[in-house]
Formats: structure tokens, sequence, C-alpha cells
């Protein structure tokens, strides 16, 4: 008899599979702060302070060690109480560095603290790690698989059983949606959501709707994937390589602001969303997630 694929074993594929393009791998609760390596001092940690220190100083040796501590204080300390207005605010540094000042010679300088090295990658720390326990407000959640780059959790992968015909793709994008009620603060630093049944695999933004989570196509962004390809297997090596995901972030990644009225009252209110735009990495085509 065919032993049927469980969650279980999705997801260490899924990790198997983002190890071969060379993340590492760490198992979430060895990395508690009731762990064997702890790198978290609490399960209301969502960055690995440590990784993001070591990458500050990694790539902005030029910079003094007092400005990049104000720039680690910075963005660990999310402006507001809104998600979508955290999340903007930690894009705009995470893509355009953060503004510092410091003295040389008794004169003021500015200059710029860079969270990623988009040059050179050899300069981040991509990790991959599943079960990963979140507890935010007395509720205990555990996403999947989260892919940290320099200790951000910027990808969170949300799987179900394959093996189960009432498990759907749509289901893990709502468990997606309830773990931002739920554990708010790990999404301040989300890039990407992504959801899958183990064959389906969709890709969405925080603040996308179903309707605007999409499968992602290529694996080298020239040619679709056969369609007999896990659409999971095809997300993995073609979104998340890592050129390509960090160009997605850096490149193709805007918060769009609109104007809303009120029909009842009259009043008006800025909406905004976040798009990711597909343009020229899927066969210059554009699709927004």
């Amino acid at each position: 008899m065919t032993k049927k694929i469980t969650e279980d074993d999705l997801e260490l594929l899924a990790i198997e599979q983002l190890e071969t393009q060379d993340y590492s791998y760490v198992h979430g609760p060895t990395i508690a702060h009731d762990g064997d390596n702890p790198e978290r001092q609490s399960y209301s940690d969502v960055i690995l302070v440590n990784r993001l220190k070591m990458a500050i100083n990694t790539i902005n040796p030029d910079v003094p060690a007092d400005a990049r501590g104000q720039a680690l204080k910075e963005v660990i300390n999310p402006p507001t109480q809104d998600l979508l207005a955290n999340n903007e605010a930690f894009h705009v540094m995470l893509t355009n560095g953060i503004e510092v000042e410091y003295s040389v010679e008794g004169n003021l300088k500015g200059d710029k603290v860079w969270l990623i090295d988009y040059d050179d990658l050899t300069n981040n720390d991509f990790l991959i790690c599943n079960q990963f326990t979140v507890i935010e407000n007395n509720l205990n959640k555990r996403p999947d698989i989260i892919l940290f780059i320099n200790g951000f959790p910027l990808v969170v992968i949300e799987l179900k059983n394959p093996a189960d015909e009432n498990a759907t793709v749509k289901k893990a994008y709502t468990q997606l949606q309830n773990y931002k009620n739920a554990i708010p603060s790990l999404f301040n630093y989300n890039s990407i959501l992504v959801a899958s049944d183990g064959f389906d695999a969709r890709a969405g933004s925080l603040s996308a709707g179903w309707s605007r989570f999409m499968a992602w196509k290529s694996t080298d962004g020239s040619h679709d994937a056969s369609s007999t390809t896990p659409q999971l297997e095809t997300l993995i090596k073609g979104m998340l390589k890592k050129e390509v995901l960090l160009d997605l972030i850096r490149h193709f990644t805007v918060f769009e602001k609109s104007r809303k009225e009120d029909s009842k009252t009259g009043q008006l209110s800025v909406q905004t969303i976040k798009i990711i735009s597909l343009l020229t990495l899927l066969n210059k085509k554009l699709v927004t997630i």
C-alpha cells in the first residue's frame, strides 16, 4: 500500500527543497528561550535579534556602533498599533535603509544603516524555521514554516495535509488570516505569505484577499513549469530563490493609497493596500498580489 503524504511529510519536503537553495535550517523549539540553543528571550519575540545585530554589523562596518545601535532600536520598536502601518514603515526601512546621524570630528554626519545587503547575498543570513511558537495576548500560535532573513520573519508558509480532501489551499490562507489577528506582531515584518495544500500553492501580500493570492508559475522566470509539477515546488524554486525573493521585496512591492468616502457620513478616509507586482518575472505579464 502506498503511504499517504502527511502534513509533516510536506513540511519536511519543503524544508529540504529550501535547504538545496542554501537556506540554513533550525527547528523552532530548539531556539526558543527554553530550548537547547536559545535565540529568543520569550515566546513573544518574533525577531532573532542576535542574527539581526550580526547582519547589521557585517553590512555596515563603516557606521559607528552607536549609530548601528540606534538603527536596531528603531526597527525593533514598531511605531504604531496598526499592523499595516507598521508593515509599511518596516518595508521602507528594509528597502531604503535607516537614516542615522553621528559625529565625525565635531561635525554631524548623516548616513544609512542597511538591514539587507542587496548586492552581496553572502552577507545575509537566510534561515528556515519550522514550528516557531509565538504567544501574544495569551494566544498561542505556531505557523508551519517561517523564512527569516537577517533575523526578520519575512515569509510565513502555512501548509495543509494533502491527504485530507477538506484541507484545501484556501483553508491554509484562512489560517494565515487567523494568525494575523492572533499574533499580529509576527506580521509587522512580513513580506510575503504562502498557502499550500502540497500540490496547489499561492502567495500574496499582507493585505491581499483570497482573490489576490496567486500561483507562481515559473522556476526560471522565462518558462512556465509543467502542470504536473506541484505548485509548491515551483514556488520554492522560483519565488523563494534568494535573489528573486530580495528582488520582489526591494523592487516589486508598493503600498498603494486611495481615498474612500463613507456613503452615510461623507467622511473621507485613506485606505492602504500592499501590492507585490510580478512584472517581468513571469513572462512579462503583470500580476499583482
